[in-house]
């Protein structure tokens, strides 16, 4: 049996067990059943999201070999219009069908504008030799959802209509040799299409010469988290306006629940997927300040509260994308496997070394473009509360 057959049998049964409150021997039977029914539900679960996992999940031999993928190399090459290697491998894979302006950058070696150059020492620095080690990096935000278990779909092409159940045939009870009705599933779908995030950046002449492992640190950690945090912020609370794609918080209507505690609004927000029969695994979402308001409940006797009981048990990641609206902070809670990220190309990197910035100083300009969407397979997998 699936999971959503076992579902509507544990439901079934249910009922049955409502009718059988004056038999206690059949409502025994029936509650053993429903009992055996949720240990097959709970397995169903688990491999189901263990074989969501195995889908996700990149190729190993893939990731090993990309290890050696040298960033700064593709630009020097590309540069001199002579890509060699992996970076050309990658290049050729990932340009076909597409049109590339530059040279292609697998997303999971590169996924905000600023200017990268040695820095200026008014002391004489520049006048002294130093040994560049790894570079010390900024501090950034958490980028969520892909690892909270997002579906990642790679490699598309044109655009994409994922179909859907909408709803189910219904079931009716009939006389003896009675015909019984005729209904039918309905469908529908989710369409998702490239849409284009960009970011830019400079590099100096003297960065690209004097350190490569300064550069190659720059590269991926700075150009490609410029688009990957985007594209989080986009699955979180993108407008749907603007080129955007439409994230949870506009997607999703704020819950109804009247609750004002933390953990009434985190346990109402856990029954609107479980009213919807939402099953699996859910986790919670939201930023560094309403979780520093819920580690300081405290119990009436004065003992801080675990976040953990606050949240059900429940995971939690805690992200400043979540941006504050109207000064309140939302907790989303969801089923985040029903979130699905869509990529269209690896990372396009333009490198022009004749743009006016940077032409005269012997430096080049990196425009970075990533095609993606964001599309949700159920609204009723997430619910959310600005609190």
């Amino acid at each position: 049996m699936n999971l959503a057959h076992l579902q509507e049998t544990r439901a079934a049964k249910i009922t049955e067990m409502r009718a059988a409150t004056g038999n206690p021997e059949q409502f025994d039977k029936l509650e053993a059943e429903v009992r055996a029914l949720d240990k097959d539900i709970k397995r169903a679960v688990t491999l189901a999201e263990f074989e969501r996992q195995a889908d996700a999940a990149p190729d190993a031999s893939l990731n090993k070999e990309l290890r050696s993928y040298s960033i700064a190399k593709a630009f020097t090459e590309a540069l001199n219009g002579s890509l060699t290697g992996l970076e050309r491998e990658q290049h050729d894979e990932l340009s076909k069908g597409r049109e590339s302006r530059g040279v292609m950058i697998p997303t999971s070696v590169l996924l905000e504008t600023r200017d990268q150059t040695v820095g200026t020492n008014t002391a004489g620095g520049y006048a002294v030799a130093t040994q560049l080690g790894g570079l010390i990096d900024r501090l950034r935000p958490t980028l969520a959802v892909q690892g909270m278990g997002a579906t990642v779909l790679s490699g598309l092409t044109g655009f994409l209509d994922l179909p859907k159940l909408t709803g189910g045939p219904t079931a009716y009870w009939v006389a003896e040799d009675g015909n019984t009705t005729e209904s039918a599933s309905t469908f529908g779908k989710i369409s998702m299409g490239p849409k284009t995030v960009s970011g830019e950046m400079q590099l100096s002449r003297r960065l690209m010469l004097q350190n490569a492992v300064a550069l190659e640190s720059v590269l991926r950690a700075d150009l490609g988290f410029v688009l990957a945090q985007a594209l989080d912020k986009a699955a979180i609370a993108g407008t749907g306006t603007s080129n955007q794609p439409t994230g949870i918080l506009t997607a999703i209507t704020e819950s109804a629940t009247v609750s004002t505690a933390v953990s009434d609004i985190a346990a109402d927000l856990i029954a609107d997927l479980e009213v919807d029969d939402v099953m699996g695994t859910g986790a919670f979402l939201t930023n560094a300040t309403l979780m520093g308001v819920v580690r300081k409940l405290k119990d009436l006797e004065g003992r801080n509260i675990p976040a953990s009981e606050v949240f059900h048990g429940k995971p939690v990641t805690v992200t400043n994308q979540v941006a504050a609206i109207a000064g309140e902070h939302p907790l989303i809670y969801g089923h985040w496997s029903d979130l699905i990220i869509g990529y269209w190309s690896g990372v396009d990197v333009l490198l022009n070394p004749y743009h006016s910035d940077v032409a005269s100083k012997g430096g080049v300009k990196l425009h970075a473009f990533l095609d993606a969407d964001i599309a949700i397979r159920h609204n009723e997998a997430f619910a959310w509360k600005a609190i």
